[in-house]
């Protein structure tokens, strides 16, 4: 799952950068509003790519995809580009957990058929 979500964070992060030069153009917010709500953001996705398997770890990302779709009230484009990744974090976080348990069956699998050498 680790993997999976760390990409789609990976993604975000450039998108919301990308989405911060088009909102510098926006003539209502600063440069520093835009780049410490973009910096923040950003820093969000790669601290999130260390604690996806953690406790709460999925639910940060959940609350990352509903900010970015929220951004869409600044930049329109990110109402789309929000959903999908939403639906990129949904895929990632439903198929990895699909390939972990995957993994540990054959992990257990092998476990059992390798004779003890003791």
């Amino acid at each position: 799952m680790r993997t999976l979500c760390s990409s789609t964070l990976i993604g975000e992060f450039f998108v919301i950068g990308f989405a911060g030069l088009v909102a510098m153009k926006d003539p209502d917010l600063s440069m520093a509003q835009v780049w410490t709500v973009s910096g923040i953001a950003m820093f969000l996705c790669l601290l999130l790519c260390g604690l996806v398997t953690r406790p709460g770890g999925v639910a940060l990302g959940w609350a990352l995809q509903i900010a970015l779709i929220a951004s869409g009230f600044i930049v329109p484009t990110m109402f789309f580009l929000g959903v999908v990744f939403a639906a990129l974090w949904w895929a990632s976080v439903h198929f990895g957990r699909k390939v972990d348990e995957a993994k540990a069956r054959f992990a257990a699998q092998a476990d059992s058929s390798t004779p003890d050498a003791a």
